[in-house]
């Protein structure tokens, strides 16, 4: 997945500034999600990765599919992914193209998994509270998992932070064995 993702970062990265040069980060995150999701089709990527189809047919056929949010530099886009043989990377193009446009907006996603649904109150406050520790603006959305017995699970990124009862009867079961 690392290697996935180097190869897809310079992609990312120079959509990226084309979008936030012209002030369209908003609708070229739109735009690579689509293309993503389109791209991650079963049939269709079985005919994008299909090597009798022409690089213009491959990027022609996916701005077609997505032709409501394809712009032209999108369509520029596609062209020179397909041309390089790249069509494959969309959606970690699409991810890190998103993480991009968080990191410049300083917002962070962040999932909060708990053994019971959360209240509004809790997730603000947990909001309010993770906004000053990370210094961004978060995002939150949250889960259950009722194997988690009490407690949460925050990840965000590479960090999680376990606050769970079963995470802390693992640290003491490990404790013990030790």
């Amino acid at each position: 997945m690392a290697e996935l993702k180097t190869v897809a970062r310079p992609y990312a990265k120079a959509a990226f500034d084309v979008a936030r040069e012209k002030n369209l980060v908003v609708e070229w995150d739109n735009m690579l999600s689509v293309f993503a999701l389109s791209a991650n089709d079963k049939k269709f990527s079985q005919a994008l990765a299909n090597p009798s189809f022409s690089a213009e047919e491959k990027a022609g056929a996916l701005a077609n599919v997505c032709t409501e949010v394809a712009t032209t530099e999108g369509k520029a886009f596609l062209l020179t992914l397909a041309e390089n043989d790249r069509l494959s990377l969309l959606p970690a193009i699409s991810t890190l193209f998103n993480e991009f446009r968080l990191q410049s907006e300083k917002a962070v996603d962040v999932v909060v998994t708990s053994a019971f649904p959360l209240t509004a109150e809790q997730e603000n406050t947990l909001a309010v509270s993770l906004g000053k520790k990370l210094d961004r603006t978060i995002k939150l959305s949250s889960e259950t998992d009722a194997s988690l017995i009490g407690g949460v699970v925050i990840r965000t990124g590479d960090l999680i932070i376990d606050g769970s009862v079963r995470g802390k009867l693992a640290k003491l079961a490990e404790a013990i064995n030790s």
